[in-house]
């Protein structure tokens, strides 16, 4: 499917509703709120400050939402006086966005808005991310998922826009090892940190991991970093406020649309085999009866799901692996996944 009819796709899901989105100002978010609002009745965007997140968000964010012409509405709280997210177990990011998204909902509610929607696309599918289950707890719809649309198609389509967005808007909060609790002190020490990184790297994905007494540095292009004033410098001014190592992870941050396997079938031309290891298990009984209208053959005592996706199939396993099947190239492989 093109960009334009996944586009289309999403409009004709918004169209004349009366809708509040979660609203971050990256892309994907952004995106949303676009589309919503060319064809909703009504269109609110939400964002939450919780006291978690990187510097400028909230100015940035409320930058997007004027530039697109749509209302924009700021929720306070800190998540860090929560005890359940400040003790950061692995499902933090679960908790956190449940706490987000039911303040969201209370307020859309009182508003008079009937539906809410959050970025979510296909892409986020292949990341760690627990807390796109609370999409279904809440009943939080995902138009750019159900559309089919990656991190590229959203990407895309702002460039065609013409449209800004923000570059960091993930909690900071996950740059701290699961286990290791969530506080002011690590928090504003992480935000510092990739503050001091961008004023020397430029545009570009930034993270700095806090595991332990280290920073490790994540960014898409390590080598604009491997230069001796620039290291001594980030090693000298990350050593000042707390952190006992720097180190810099030379592999470099992967998009989601990268992590997918893409192997030619050797025995025959068109039988092209497409994988992905999801990093969490799969519910067999659960997402088969999501798939029943898809005809699926289902075997919990195995372990595996099977179904057929046009001319292909896909098979999905216990442990979160998907691999399609008779596919025709990358681009319907990576279609394949339910």
């Amino acid at each position: 499917m093109d960009l334009e009819s996944k586009v289309e796709r999403v409009k004709t899901a918004l169209r004349g509703e009366r809708i509040a989105v979660g609203f971050s100002g990256g892309a994907d978010s952004t995106a949303l709120l676009d589309m919503a609002a060319d064809v909703a009745d009504t269109v609110v965007a939400f964002t939450v400050d919780t006291g978690v997140m990187p510097r400028g968000f909230i100015e940035g964010a409320s930058g997007i939402a004027r530039e697109i012409g749509v209302e924009h509405v700021v929720l306070e709280m800190n998540l860090l006086e929560n005890v359940e997210f400040a003790k950061n177990a692995a499902d933090r990011c679960f908790v956190c966005k449940n706490i987000i998204y039911s303040s969201i909902i209370r307020e859309a509610h009182n508003r008079g808005l009937d539906v809410v929607a959050d970025g979510t696309t296909a892409s986020d599918m292949f990341e760690d991310r627990p807390g796109v289950l609370v999409n279904h707890l809440l009943g939080i719809r995902t138009p750019l998922l159900d559309a089919g649309m990656k991190r590229s198609d959203v990407i895309e389509y702002l460039r065609s826009r013409g449209l800004n967005y923000l570059e960091e808007t993930t909690c900071l909060a996950t740059r701290i090892r699961t286990g290791e609790e969530i506080t002011p002190e690590r928090i504003n020490r992480i935000s510092y940190a990739e503050s001091l990184i961008r004023s020397v790297y430029g545009d570009g994905k930034i993270r700095v991991r806090h595991e332990g007494e280290s920073a490790i540095i994540e960014v898409d292009e390590p080598e604009r970093l491997l230069e001796t004033p620039i290291i001594r410098h980030l090693d000298d001014e990350l050593r000042a406020v707390g952190f006992r190592r720097v180190l810099l992870d030379l592999t470099g941050r992967k998009t989601p649309d990268e992590a997918m396997i893409y192997r030619p079938c050797r025995d025959a031309e068109s039988r092209i085999m497409f994988e992905v290891k999801l990093p969490y298990s799969i519910d067999i009984a659960r997402t088969c009866r999501e798939l029943m209208d898809r005809g699926p053959r289902c075997s919990e005592k195995m372990g595996v799901i099977m179904l057929e996706a046009g001319d292909g199939n896909v098979t999905i396993f216990r442990n979160g692996k998907i691999v399609a099947r008779r596919v025709r190239d990358q681009e319907e492989g990576r279609g394949c996944h339910p």
